[in-house]
């Protein structure tokens, strides 16, 4: 299923352009008639909404964190099996286009689906009457094909996110994400159009397509849902309007540098680089209470464990609700805008812009086959209280 992208996302008008900043970007191939040393054309970025593994073993600075999604696969971005892939202008074209339609009225297997050599989809519509539709090559379109199954035609590589919020990549874990789960045309010639082709199954194991109303056209901010896991599509012109990896890291070190203090214990705060990972939080690290969003330290008083372990009372404003550390939102592609971190979704604590904040607060993301739930970009929790996030107050020094 694909969600129409929201325009407050960006525009997909001028798709030739590139992303400065981008990061685990797989530039598959450079484009052709392309120079050595000149980018490839590249149509768009697909980007995993976030998976977190919360609930580690307690530690003296609270929970450890196992990994998230927060730009980088929990195990590790390796091949094709990554949170972030960039599509590119391939060298010479793979796409794929309707050539020669059967109609046959029995299952029997033609020369066209036993031929491993011609590519072709069949519709059973009845026990006596199926549909098979050759393709043959085109050579105006890219492909790029999407879903679980390891084999050398899948580009990417996807695993489920389950809803409680941890990568299901263990051989026990039981996919719901098809093998072949959709794959996704590119026009090589300007605008560089990119569309996705897929097919569900209703409660009565048919198959069936899209109404004639819909467009399969992918727009910057596009949702794909794959039943399992959750695919934002991020055009080169909306990644323009998205903060580089530097600008995220210069706004980190900025708000270190205004030296913002636990008001009770008036220790000193600071964001750790990204570079050390997401383990045990440090000493340092900032923590908020998610319903008031006042900024501390980290401290162990306070506990209302009849309402659960990370329930805690506000020492400013009494308020009670879950006190978590606060880590800053590292995949740039998930960002509206280069504003400063200044709000936090609840109840996980991942900062970012005010902008991003509000938009998926507001944004229902796909859960199973029949729900919609807003969830962190980041890590993929659910969010809760009244606006899904809320506005940091941080105490800056007392000299």
């Amino acid at each position: 299923m694909v969600l129409e992208g929201n325009p407050e996302v960006g525009s997909p008008r001028t798709s030739d352009l590139q992303h400065p900043g981008s990061k685990g970007s797989c530039v598959l191939s450079s484009g052709e008639g392309a120079q050595p040393d000149e980018e490839p054309i590249k149509y768009g970025e697909l980007i995993v909404l976030g998976c977190c593994e919360e609930g580690g073993e307690e530690t003296e600075a609270g929970p450890r964190a196992r990994g998230c999604y927060n730009g980088c696969l929990a195990s590790g971005d390796r091949g094709r099996r990554r949170s972030r892939l960039a599509l590119s202008r391939r060298p010479h074209a793979n796409g794929v286009k309707p050539d020669v339609m059967h109609h046959i009225s029995t299952p029997l297997v033609s020369k066209a689906l036993s031929n491993r050599g011609q590519h072709s989809i069949s519709y059973t519509l009845s026990r006596s009457h199926s549909v098979i539709v050759e393709y043959t090559h085109d050579s105006d379109t890219d492909m790029f094909q999407i879903g679980r199954s390891t084999e050398n035609m899948i580009d990417f590589v996807v695993t489920d996110t389950s809803p409680g919020g941890g990568a299901a990549e263990g051989p026990s874990a039981q996919s719901t994400i098809s093998r072949y789960a959709c794959r996704i045309l590119c026009a090589r010639r300007p605008p560089y159009t990119a569309r996705i082709y897929a097919a569900g199954f209703d409660a009565s194991s048919n198959i069936f397509l899209g109404v004639e109303d819909e467009s399969n056209v992918l727009q910057d901010g596009s949702l794909i849902d794959l039943c399992g896991a959750t695919l934002l599509w991020r055009t080169p012109a909306g990644l323009l309007r998205a903060p580089t990896l530097k600008q995220l890291e210069a706004q980190r070190q900025e708000a270190n540098a205004a030296r913002p203090q636990c008001p009770v214990g008036l220790s000193t705060l600071a964001f750790p680089s990204p570079a050390r990972g997401r383990t045990a939080p440090d000493k340092q690290q900032p923590w908020v209470y998610v319903r008031c969003g006042h900024v501390h330290g980290y401290h162990g008083w306070g506990c209302r464990r009849e309402r659960g372990p990370q329930e805690r009372e506000c020492p400013l404003c009494r308020l009670v609700g879950p006190y978590v550390p606060l880590w800053l939102g590292q995949e740039a592609g998930l960002c509206l805008d280069p504003g400063p971190p200044s709000h936090a979704f609840a109840p996980c604590g991942h900062v970012c812009s005010e902008k991003t904040a509000r938009y998926w607060a507001q944004t229902p993301l796909p859960h199973g086959t029949h729900a919609f739930h807003a969830a962190c970009p980041f890590c993929g929790a659910w969010l809760t209280g009244e606006h899904g996030c809320v506005r940091l107050i941080f105490q800056g020094p007392l000299d």
